[in-house]
């Protein structure tokens, strides 16, 4: 059970046990306090039950956290080092609900569309072959787009995309130096990282929707995304499990926009906007 729809149901609960105060609870403890005269008799009378006072006093702040975190912003953790340099494992991010339009919680249906995820964002989205966990890559191919990634180079569209080298990254995980580079999606600039030691074929990958607009080959991979889906890498590009190996994320998978790294316990100073 996800958090969402734990959020839901206690939004649901309290909710009713706020609206039978508010209609039935409350005007039967005024009518009974109106039957006593002295004031600490009555202040005792309209006083709430204890389970209404835990239960109807905590609805507004579950539906104002409920509403925001549906539909304004929300906050995630990141897990894993597949997003370095961009995103390294203990960042809490907030994820932007709006920018690619609004879906009902829980149903996770489009009711307003905002605009079309873009080339070189980072978004959050459902895993494709288990939507009970919630991933964090660039996007890197929108609809009709033809991909490669070949010899360790990124191509879209038979364009390749530039990069200028950048000092060699310490690899905490790995505790090793790994090559760095300023990469350029549609004008959008990010540091990646490759490891030259790893193969540029792609390992064991999936069986799924659409495989066949994939060709992979001993170089890499080269895909046409088909519509309604969109192909994703990790930031580290020899360390992430993404669209090379399970394929492309569909529309409705969509959570939103990664925009702001906002704490990171262990490290202040990667607090600041995403590129």
């Amino acid at each position: 059970m996800n958090f969402t729809l734990i959020l839901f149901i206690l939004v649901l609960v309290t909710g009713i046990a706020w609206c039978a105060d508010k209609l039935v609870f409350l005007p039967r403890r005024r009518r009974l306090a109106a039957g006593y005269t002295d004031a600490q008799s009555q202040k005792e009378a309209l006083q709430q039950p204890v389970w209404l006072e835990y239960s109807a006093g905590f609805f507004p702040v579950l539906l104002a956290v409920f509403i925001a975190r549906s539909f304004i912003v929300e906050p995630f953790k990141i897990p894993s080092s597949s997003m370095l340099p961009t995103l390294d494992i203990g960042d809490l991010i907030l994820v932007n609900k709006f920018d690619y339009g609004l879906r009902l919680p829980v149903l996770n249906i489009e009711i307003v569309r905002n605009r079309n995820p873009q080339r070189g964002e980072v978004a959050v989205f459902r895993y494709p072959e288990d939507e009970s966990i919630d991933y964090v890559k660039r996007i890197i191919g929108v609809p009709g787009d033809t991909v490669a990634y070949l010899n360790k180079r990124l191509t879209i569209n038979g364009q390749p995309m530039p990069e200028i080298p950048l000092p060699d990254y310490f690899d905490e995980e790995r505790m090793a130096y790994t090559r760095q580079y300023r990469e350029t999606v549609d004008a959008r600039s990010h540091a990646i990282l490759k490891n030259p030691a790893a193969p540029n074929f792609i390992i064991n990958a999936h069986d799924f929707p659409f495989k066949e607009h994939c060709a992979y080959k001993p170089e890499g991979v080269v895909c046409t995304v088909p519509p309604g889906q969109y192909f994703v890498m990790g930031d580290n590009r020899d360390n992430s499990a993404d669209s090379r190996y399970w394929g492309f994320v569909p529309d409705r998978n969509l959570i939103g926009r990664a925009f702001l790294i906002w704490m990171n316990f262990s490290n202040m100073k990667r607090i600041g906007l995403l590129d």
